[in-house]
C-alpha cells in the first residue's frame, strides 16, 4: 500500500472511531446517565447545625427516640425516586442513598430534638426517658424531572413513658418542586434539595410537640405556657393544659361528671366555664363518643366541655362508619355555646 493509500485508510478509521464515540455520547445525553463510579447519594451529616447552635441548657424533658419505621410501598429501603433526565454523577435511573431512609429519617428527627433543648437519651440511660418517639414514614420520594418533585408525609407519636398514654401524635406533610436550572443536576444538588425538604418537616414535627408538651407540662420547660398552630401539621392526638384545680368540699356532689355524694371516684381537677376571658364551648354528638377537632387540633370524644378563646373555630367531629361533619361555631367571653350534632352513615 502507497503512502496515500495509507492516509487515506487511516483518516477513515479515525472517522469510524470517532463515529462511534459520537453515538454513545448522543446515547448518554439521551438517557442521562454519566457511567462509571459509585452513583449512591451520600447524605452527609451537617455539622454547621450542631453545637453552639442548641441551647447551651437542656430542658428537664427526657424522650428517646426509636427508629421509624419505612412503610413506603418500594422494594430497596435506600430507595430516594426516580430520574428521567440528567443527573451528572448517577449511574441509572434510580437514586439511591448511601443508607436507609428510615435511618436518615430518624436521625434527622432526633438531631431536631436535641437542637430544641430536649435531652434525647441513647445506650443504657434510654430506660430513663420520660417521653418515647415513634413513628412512621408513609411517603418520601424525590423525582427528578422536568421538575424536580419532592413529596413527604411522616407520622409521628410520643408516648408518656410512666403511662404508655399517647400525649401528642401527628402527620407531617411537604410536598415541593423547583426547576434545576439550565445546568442540571448533579448528585450534591439532589442531596441538598433532599435535606432541606427533611429539615423543613422535621422542624415542624418538634415544633408542634413542643407547643403541646409546654403547654400541658410547663414544669418542665424554662417557658410560658401555651400552644401554637404549625402550618402543614394535621394533629390527630395533643395534650390540654394544665389548669389549677378549684376549692371543692370532699362531699361535694357533681351530676355532669356521673360523680354522687359518698363516691369513691374523685371530683376532676378542672371544670372548664366561661369567664371574662373565655367563653364555654358544649359538644354533643348523636351517637356519641365521637372524635372532636377544634382548628385541627384532637381535644377528645363526646360529649365534650371545653374552655375556648374568644372567636370563631372550625369544629370537627369523626365516628369510625359515619360521616365526618364539620361546622364553624362562634364562641363568645362570658357566654356558653352548645352545639348538637348528628351523624350519618
Amino acid at each position: 500500500m502507497n503512502p496515500l493509500s495509507r492516509r487515506v485508510a487511516l483518516a477513515v478509521l479515525l472517522f469510524a472511531v470517532a463515529g462511534c464515540a459520537s453515538v454513545k455520547d448522543a446515547k448518554d445525553s439521551v438517557s442521562g446517565w454519566v457511567n462509571g463510579g459509585d452513583s449512591a447519594l451520600s447524605v452527609k451529616d451537617d455539622k454547621k447545625s450542631t453545637g453552639s447552635s442548641g441551647p447551651a441548657l437542656k430542658y428537664a424533658a427526657t424522650l428517646r427516640v426509636g427508629k421509624y419505621v419505612d412503610q413506603r410501598k418500594v422494594g430497596n429501603p435506600r430507595l430516594l425516586g426516580i430520574a428521567t433526565t440528567r443527573v451528572r454523577g448517577v449511574d441509572g435511573d434510580q437514586l439511591l442513598l448511601d443508607q436507609e431512609i428510615a435511618s436518615v429519617v430518624t436521625a434527622v428527627i432526633k438531631k431536631r430534638f436535641d437542637t430544641e433543648g430536649f435531652q434525647v437519651l441513647e445506650g443504657s440511660s434510654a430506660a430513663n426517658a420520660l417521653f418515647e418517639v415513634s413513628g412512621v414514614i408513609k411517603e418520601l420520594t424525590l423525582n427528578v424531572k422536568n421538575r424536580d418533585e419532592i413529596s413527604i408525609a411522616i407520622e409521628t407519636t410520643v408516648k408518656d413513658v410512666g403511662s404508655g398514654e399517647v400525649v401528642w401524635s401527628g402527620l407531617v406533610t411537604e410536598k415541593y418542586d423547583r426547576f434545576a436550572g439550565v445546568s442540571g443536576n448533579n448528585k450534591d444538588d439532589v442531596v441538598a434539595y433532599f435535606n432541606s425538604e427533611l429539615k423543613i418537616v422535621s422542624n415542624k414535627t418538634v415544633d408542634a410537640v413542643s407547643a403541646s408538651l409546654v403547654a400541658a407540662k410547663p414544669e418542665l420547660f424554662n417557658l410560658t405556657a401555651g400552644t401554637k398552630r404549625i402550618p402543614g401539621v394535621t394533629v390527630y392526638v395533643a395534650p390540654t393544659a394544665a389548669k389549677p384545680a378549684p376549692a371543692v368540699p370532699p362531699a361535694a356532689t357533681s351530676t355532669s361528671y356521673g360523680v354522687s355524694q359518698g363516691s369513691a371516684v374523685p371530683m376532676p381537677s378542672y371544670v372548664p366555664q366561661a369567664s371574662a376571658t373565655a367563653g364555654l364551648l358544649l359538644v354533643n354528638t348523636s351517637p356519641s363518643r365521637a372524635k372532636v377537632y377544634l382548628d385541627g387540633v384532637y381535644y377528645g370524644l363526646s360529649p365534650l366541655r371545653l374552655e375556648m378563646e374568644p372567636g370563631v373555630h372550625a369544629i370537627s367531629v369523626k365516628l369510625e362508619g359515619y360521616k365526618m361533619v364539620t361546622e364553624k361555631v362562634s364562641v363568645r367571653k362570658g357566654d356558653n355555646t352548645e352545639m348538637e350534632l348528628s351523624l350519618e352513615r
